[in-house]
């Protein structure tokens, strides 16, 4: 999973650059006018938006000091600023206090916003960990965009482990996406972690999700707490893929891609796995074959004419080994479809070469 900070400088992200050097520059540039003009200047009011400004980007000490600053070019007479009256400092004066107090109230609460985002990530990351370049005999590259703005974590859910069976990988997405779904991933993900370790086949693996989903449901009266996922497990020379109300993987194979027809059972989470198990299907794997998982956020984005995102004819174009493979359908895909309102994930995986001892 790869960072996004989406934050614009007016939700939480540090100022830009120009943002921090307007008071000053605004200070210097009614001095040099004042100095270059040939008579006074009537300008002496531009100077009273200086400590307001100094408090977007700067701390109590900086904005009293440009405050104190505007008060002395304001009764310097070389500037020849029209000779500003006891009130017009009095005001300038009041205004400067005002955006030291304001700057230390804004800096008190920047340094706890930073506090609480560096605890939310760490917990975020936590459920959804970095996604590692190989597991065992299989090479992995991931992709995580949340719907919503400042989360790292939203509905849907990838990871890949390395159990006593062999290396499993499972994609999935929970009924709504935001916060309100990390609870379900997390517990998701976790019955994973731990159905890799004992699970004979991925097909009692997507039964144990089901079954995790179910329980956690069945505490709330007229919950409708569902998810669908895909489950692989990687054999040798092979895959075994079991689809639980998701579409399977699209295989890559010598420039072309086809989306492989596993039979897609009911979703995880309505106690149906007993009645209807999951079923799977096995594909035979040759060297360079590539196998990419995408979200609905991928399937179902639209351009502004209401038109599909074409995967399967665009991303068979696209070179480059896994990691870059899924930039460059993220990068395609914002193009199409500016207006994203969905998560989007993406999970591309490759049996490796053995490793030389």
């Amino acid at each position: 999973m790869r960072d996004r900070d989406r934050r614009s400088w007016l939700r939480g992200a540090p100022p830009p650059g120009w943002v921090r050097v307007l008071p000053a520059a605004l200070l210097a540039g009614v001095c040099v006018a004042t100095l270059a003009s040939p008579g006074p200047l009537d300008i002496g009011f531009l100077l009273g938006a200086i400590p307001p400004l100094a408090v977007l980007s700067y701390g109590p000490l900086a904005t009293a000091v440009l405050g104190g600053l505007v008060l002395v070019v304001l009764n310097v007479p070389v500037f020849r600023l029209n000779d500003p009256g006891s009130t017009d400092l009095l005001t300038v004066g009041f205004v400067a206090a005002l955006s030291v107090i304001v700057s230390f109230v804004r800096s008190r609460r920047d340094a706890q916003l930073v506090t609480e985002r560096a605890v939310a990530e760490a917990a975020q990351r936590a459920v959804v960990p970095p996604l590692p370049e190989r597991v065992a005999g299989v090479r992995c590259a991931g992709l995580y965009r949340a719907a919503q703005r400042g989360t790292l974590v939203g509905g849907d859910f990838f990871d890949v482990r390395e159990g006593a069976c062999g290396v499993r990988a499972v994609m999935g997405d929970v009924q709504g996406h935001g916060l309100s779904a990390v609870a379900t991933v997390a517990s998701l993900l976790g019955a994973f972690r731990e159905a890799v370790l004992d699970r004979p086949d991925p097909e009692s693996v997507a039964a144990r999700l089901d079954r995790r989903l179910a329980v956690d449901s069945s505490a709330v009266r007229h919950s409708e707490l569902f998810a669908t996922a895909v489950v692989l497990e990687f054999g040798a020379g092979a895959v075994r893929i079991v689809a639980c109300g998701q579409p399977g993987p699209v295989l890559l194979r010598d420039g072309r891609a086809v989306e492989l027809d596993a039979p897609v059972g009911t979703p995880l989470g309505l106690g149906l796995a007993d009645a209807s198990p999951p079923r799977g299907i096995t594909v035979p794997l040759r060297p360079g074959d590539r196998l990419f998982l995408a979200s609905d956020g991928v399937w179902e984005a639209r351009n502004a004419a209401g038109d599909f995102y074409p995967l399967l004819d665009r991303i068979a174009g696209f070179p480059g080994d896994l990691p870059d493979l899924v930039e460059r359908v993220w990068a395609d895909l914002v193009r199409f479809a500016p207006a994203l309102q969905d998560d989007v994930t993406m999970l591309v995986l490759a049996p490796a070469a053995p490793e030389p001892r």
